[in-house]
């Protein structure tokens, strides 16, 4: 079983390559607030629709001192393909071995018509500015997603 993170814990540092190869340390962020979120594969039909989502609200977080990432097993040249194909603006992440999944507790069994495989637990973090998990939420749903996290967030 998957060890799940617990509002009020240290985020696990990593540093991982976005969709254009460039790397991306959690560390370096230190000082802003961070929604980093998990997701399956890249170009999928949810997975489009959050990664969407985030796009067209990513004004109103960065606007509320929120700085976007997610992370998905996928390679970097997948995820520029999907940044440029849905216009989106906020760094993707590769963590193709999974050790980032598995480190937030978003790596785990998953059931699909009864077949159980392991997988991407669809799940997003809020981290405050002192890399501090504020918000832990597993197997989200990928619509509507964002609209419930801005409310929660008070982001209007």
């Amino acid at each position: 079983m998957t060890t799940r993170l617990e509002p009020g814990t240290p985020a696990p540092d990593f540093t991982l390559p976005d969709q254009d190869g460039s790397p991306v340390s959690l560390r370096d962020l230190r000082g802003q607030k961070v929604v980093l979120y998990f997701y399956p594969a890249a170009m999928t039909p949810g997975c489009t629709t959050q990664a969407c989502d985030f796009r067209d609200s990513i004004a109103s977080l960065a606007g509320a001192g929120y700085t976007v990432l997610g992370v998905s097993p996928d390679e970097p040249a997948k995820l520029k393909q999907f940044a440029e194909r849905d216009g989106l603006t906020f760094p993707l992440l590769s963590d193709a071995d999974t050790a980032v999944h598995e480190a937030y507790g978003t790596w785990g069994e998953k059931k699909n018509y009864g077949k159980v495989f392991m997988g991407v637990i669809r799940s997003t973090f809020v981290l405050d500015e002192d890399g501090i998990v504020r918000t832990a939420m597993y197997n989200v749903k990928a619509t509507g997603h964002v609209a419930r996290l801005r409310r929660e967030l008070g982001i209007d």
